[in-house]
């Protein structure tokens, strides 16, 4: 048997240190802080009328009444939710899963059209840390001055902008935390125990836990948040392509970059329109330059628009050097028009058309929702039993779940077999909003029994009730068992 060769080893030596020593490369690059610069513009604006919208709706929606109690609460604690008018119980979370599947498809579907517009507009992580970084800038300063305030030593004015920071941050993240538990215990009754620093350790914890995870995220965070940990950034590329609307640098119009003077012609020069003021990246928030291309970081905010365009105003040049635009648009010279038809392309219509079905079965199920649910429950104990005169009876539980904000009265019938009846009463009133439990017992004619001995047949129970004054039925399917 052939010997098998030893195997190298490759020793190991310390490498010296002091004078001569090799440089040790190190595998994490330090995160360097970033200072993003205020801009105003179009943009600009729009981001902040989302910012608005985004928390009038956050913020007010849990102070809406509606029938004299909370429009929209998830009462886990009585197991319903209730939004506006409609009441939803556990069972009916279906309706959650199809809320979700019409969400990523309205992500998919605007994403293949322009991109991260969800990031750049109306991401919780985007919106927070716009208010946030507001927030700073009006006790800190703007990009240059938080810098210079960061290298100054610790004194009276260093602690008094960094301390009005933190109490601002500190209150908006407890006000938010009150918010969000306020739609799962009703916010009057919160601010009530609030006033009484009587909270319950279930309502602590989650006050602080949210506006903790507000304040890390939107505070500390930010950009991080949004490359690292975001896995839409990594999807993105997926749903998107060379025809979808995108921020783009127009590098034939831009390149060469470079510095020079307002008066100066920049063709004579060899210059493009770029001048390298490196603006755009001072403004990102995730600290990119779009020069280099799109990129994951990249969420779409389009600030580096707003004040390239403020740029080249003030150069006397015409603005969208940096613009919305997409792959294609920009490689083949395409105008606005030719690349808004190019938009409409196989995947868009399948996002959409996906998106139209989805959205008309959700709402076509929640327009024919009965306003109550039936569940029926065999009896474990006893499936089946003979009573006086031969007759066979089985035992059943109806549980009925009241999904209408008035008292209900439902009345119960069976069908399915010959000579089946009802041996109980047939009526249950159930208070609004809540379930109730009815026994029923069916009987069958012992002669009737006769021919089906040891069978199970189908029999049906059929509860009625008045909706807003409109008859509504529920058929529900169970079996009856006949011994031997």
């Amino acid at each position: 048997m052939k010997k098998s060769s030893p195997s190298k080893v490759i020793p190991i030596r310390l490498t010296p240190s002091g004078e001569g020593a090799t440089d040790v490369v190190s595998l994490f690059q330090e995160q360097v802080k970033l200072y993003p610069r205020a801009v105003a513009g179009w943009y600009a604006r729009w981001r902040w009328v989302m910012v608005w919208v985004t928390q009038i709706v956050f913020y007010g929606v849990p102070w809406l009444m509606w029938n004299d109690r909370q429009a929209v609460l998830f009462d886990l604690a009585n197991s319903k939710f209730l939004i506006f008018g409609l009441v939803l119980h556990p069972q009916d979370l279906i309706y959650l899963a199809g809320l979700l599947v019409l969400a990523a498809l309205t992500l998919f579907f605007f994403t293949a059209i322009a991109g991260r517009l969800w990031c750049g507009y109306s991401c919780p992580q985007t919106v927070y840390t716009e208010i946030f970084l507001w927030l700073e800038r009006q006790t800190e300063g703007d990009r240059l001055a938080r810098m210079r305030l960061d290298d100054a030593a610790w004194g009276l004015e260093k602690i008094a902008r960094k301390g009005g920071k933190q109490v601002l941050w500190i209150s908006l993240s407890l006000v938010t935390g009150l918010t969000f538990v306020g739609y799962f215990t009703p916010i009057r009754d919160l601010m009530n125990e609030l006033a009484l620093l009587s909270f319950s350790p279930w309502e602590w914890f989650w006050v602080l836990f949210y506006a903790s995870a507000t304040y890390g995220n939107a505070g500390y965070l930010r950009e991080e948040f949004c490359k690292h940990m975001c896995p839409y950034a990594r999807i993105q590329s997926a749903l998107t392509d060379m025809d979808s609307m995108v921020i783009a640098y127009d590098v034939a119009r831009g390149e060469s970059r470079g510095s020079r003077p307002r008066s100066a012609d920049p063709t004579a020069l060899g210059l493009g329109d770029c001048i390298d003021c490196t603006l755009c990246v001072q403004v990102c928030p995730t600290g990119i330059d779009i020069r280099n291309g799109l990129q994951n970081e990249c969420i779409a905010c389009a600030a580096c628009i707003d004040v390239c365009d403020e740029v080249m105003t003030k150069m006397d040049y015409p603005k969208g050097l940096i613009r919305y635009s997409s792959g294609k648009g920009m490689a083949e010279k395409l105008t606005t028009t030719q690349m808004l038809k190019r938009i409409w392309r196989p995947r868009v219509w399948v996002y959409g058309a996906l998106l139209l079905v989805g959205a008309g079965l959700f709402v076509g199920g929640l327009s024919m929702r009965k306003g109550f649910s039936v569940d029926v429950i065999r009896d474990r104990g006893v499936m089946a039993r003979e009573v006086g005169n031969g007759d066979i009876e089985n035992v059943y539980r109806l549980q009925i779940t009241n999904g209408t904000e008035q008292t209900q009265t439902y009345t119960t019938t069976v069908r399915g077999m010959p000579g089946i009846s009802l041996a109980t009463t047939s009526e249950l009133t159930v208070p609004a909003t809540g379930i109730g439990s009815l026994t029923v017992r069916l009987t069958l004619s012992a002669v009737d029994a006769q021919g089906i001995r040891d069978k199970v047949s189908p029999v049906f129970f059929d509860v009625q009730t008045k909706t807003n004054d409109k008859p509504a039925v529920i058929e529900e399917k169970s079996t009856f068992v006949v011994p031997r």
